[in-house]
């Protein structure tokens, strides 16, 4: 199992930005940066990530000797670990679910945010998880811990994810993708669930059949199947 260095932090202006300070000056697998508030918070594609006291902000520093092109594989072992610590702090009846790429959501509402970043030979895997707080004036729905019935704190809810993410490294690192990517699968949208798919210079809409060996989004369109390595993703209506 990994083992985890925890450096607490009262403000950073981003965790990612930390961590990659702490790379360059050789930092190991295993550290984890955590700040109680980011005043420069990001997510995918250098979005603004809304970063209040009272919600997880952790980046984590990963040197998983493995070729560059599996990193990709990542970010499904994150959200999965971000999925099982959450569920280990909600009501029993109430379960975590992911959307591709990486998103958690419970209740329907984004719960987290995952961003993976190349730093020279190692990988920042950041993660921001409302626990208290949900952050408004978004354009979509959101959702926390406790606002879903949970009970936690953020120190709590650390240790949980950092519990759920050794396990899932562990994991992927014995079985491979496959393990991963059926673990994923287990709590992604049923296949047919219709889904739109925002690229950078149109929208591709089509039926979930569910994602490839490598991670890649796999759609039923109307043009054929389509296989979308980067996009984001909207669920127009879900199979019963």
């Amino acid at each position: 199992m990994t083992a985890f260095e925890v450096r607490h932090y009262h403000e950073l202006g981003s965790t990612n930005d930390e961590a990659r300070r702490l790379v360059e000056a050789g930092a190991p697998h295993g550290t984890v940066v955590h700040a109680d508030e980011q005043t420069a918070g990001r997510g995918r594609f250098s979005r603004r990530w809304i970063s209040p006291p009272g919600n997880l902000y952790v980046s984590i520093v990963l040197r998983p000797e493995l070729p560059a092109a599996r990193n990709v594989e990542l970010g499904f072992l994150a959200a999965l670990a971000v999925a099982d610590a959450v569920d280990a702090l909600l009501p029993r009846q109430v379960r975590a679910a992911l959307k591709w790429p990486n998103d958690v959501l419970v209740r329907d509402g984004k719960i987290a945010g995952i961003l993976l970043e190349q730093a020279g030979e190692a990988l920042i895997l950041g993660i921001g998880l409302n626990v208290l707080h949900a952050p408004s004036g978004l354009s979509y729905r959101v959702s926390t811990i406790v606002g879903c019935g949970g009970l936690a704190t953020v120190d709590g809810t650390r240790e949980k994810l950092l519990d759920a993410l050794g396990r899932w490294l562990a994991i992927w690192q014995t079985d491979g993708f496959a393990a991963v990517r059926a673990a994923w699968l287990a709590r992604a949208h049923p296949p047919g669930s219709s889904l739109s798919v925002r690229l950078p210079d149109r929208f591709v809409t089509g039926l979930f059949l569910g994602i490839d060996t490598d991670g890649t989004l796999l759609l039923d369109t109307p043009q054929g199947r389509a296989r979308i390595i980067a996009g984001d993703v909207t669920l127009e209506t879900a199979a019963s």
